[in-house]
């Protein structure tokens, strides 16, 4: 996964025609580290269809607030710019549930070609 070093790097990042799902986290929190286990596993899976990168909420908190991004991990997919969905949750998140979330921004972004 691709960490964000810039803000200019994160706008460019989520200009591309493939879908980029962003993660938002924390060095600090928990939940995020346990997405850490198995986010390559999914990166790998998933590497044709959808760009991943990092986005550190102490490096960007502007972002964040932009975005309303409140919560983390937080996952937010775009495209040429424009949010196509997020998937935020006060409660962990399992590798099924974004495996889930993943495979609906796949179908979504077939349709929308």
């Amino acid at each position: 996964m691709k960490e964000i070093k810039t803000k200019q790097e994160f706008e460019e990042a989520i200009l591309s025609t493939k879908p980029v799902m962003a993660k938002f986290y924390a060095e600090y929190c928990p939940d995020c580290q346990h997405t850490d286990l198995f986010m390559p596993i999914l990166e790998e899976a998933y590497r044709e269809r959808v760009d991943m990168i990092a986005v550190n909420r102490e490096h960007f908190p502007e972002v964040l607030e932009k975005l309303d991004v409140y919560g983390i991990p937080s996952f937010i997919v775009f495209k040429e710019g424009k949010e196509l969905n997020r998937f935020v949750s006060k409660l962990g998140k399992s590798q099924e549930e974004v495996e889930q979330f993943l495979n609906q921004i796949v179908e979504a972004s077939g349709k929308l070609e």
